[in-house]
Formats: structure tokens, sequence, C-alpha cells
């Protein structure tokens, strides 16, 4: 391999890469207009079809499941009243067809004259690749509570711990 094709090659990867980040970027922006607009078919297609959201509980599985938690309540309430799912820009690291983005998310509602923040979660996302994109594997939310599980969701993040 000449110099030039090894340039090249190193110069398609490195733009791969690039694109791998960008797309599960675009995918977790995603999240928060679909939940807030009651949008259940994009959110469920978000997730991949045996996808799980483990947000406390029972966990959501599947990719419907997951899409229909617009349709529950405190959600509908919270929409109703005004909500803003908002989500940090995650940490990314990508392995080949698979990816963990972690990072944080936070819920405000609307109080009349002001929005005050109803939760503040640690997020780790555990995204595929699949034939029509990135899709969610995995989503653990834990909220920021002092407790030892949101930390561990954040250190394992950012350690590289896939």
């Amino acid at each position: 391999m000449s110099d030039i094709e090894a340039r090249f090659a190193a110069l398609e990867a490195r733009i791969k890469g690039l694109e791998d980040q960008l797309a599960i970027y675009q995918l977790i922006a995603t999240y928060g207009p679909s939940v807030d607009s009651r949008t259940g078919a994009a959110t469920a297609s978000l997730w991949a079809k045996d996808g799980s959201y483990d947000f406390g509980g029972d966990p959501l599985v599947g990719a419907e499941k997951v899409g229909s938690l617009v349709n529950i309540e405190p959600h509908i309430h919270y929409v109703a009243d005004g909500c803003a799912h908002v989500l940090s820009m995650p940490h990314v690291t990508v392995d080949g067809d698979r990816a963990v983005a972690t990072g944080y998310s936070r819920v405000y509602l609307n109080q009349g004259d002001h929005w005050r923040v109803e939760r503040a979660s640690a997020n780790r996302w555990e995204l595929i690749r699949t034939s029509g994109g990135w899709r969610v594997q995995n989503r653990i939310n834990r909220l920021l509570n002092g407790q030892a599980e949101a930390r561990d969701l954040l250190s394992s993040g950012v350690k590289g711990d896939a």
C-alpha cells in the first residue's frame, strides 16, 4: 500500500468514526422532542426492536413498549402542563458496531411563571448498529440523588468500560 493509499484509508476511517458519533448524537437529541411531543412512533424508532429502557422499576422491553411510555402517567400530565426532557452532550465511545454514550438528562416542569427540575439523572445508552442505522439496545437512567448507582453509570462511561 502506498503512502497516499494509507493516508486515504486513515482519512476514511476517521470520517466513518465522525459519522458514527454524529449519528449517535442525533439519535440521542431526538429523544427529548419525541417524548415531549408525545410522538410514540418516533420514540420507538430510536430503539432496537428488542431494546430496553430501565428508568427505575420494571424496565420497558421492546421498541413498542418504550414508545408507549409517552402514553402513561405521569408523562401525560407533564406534557399537558409543559415539560422539557433535556439531555446533555454525551461522552461517546464506538467499538465497531457497538457504542456507549454516557451523559445527563433533566426533566423540567412548568410551574406557571417558572420552571423547576423534576428529575436530574445519569444515563448510559448502549447502542448497536443496525441495517437502519444506530439504535438503542439498552438505556439505563438513574436519579442523581446521592446513590452510588448513578455515579457508577457515569464513571464506567468515561473510563471507557463498554
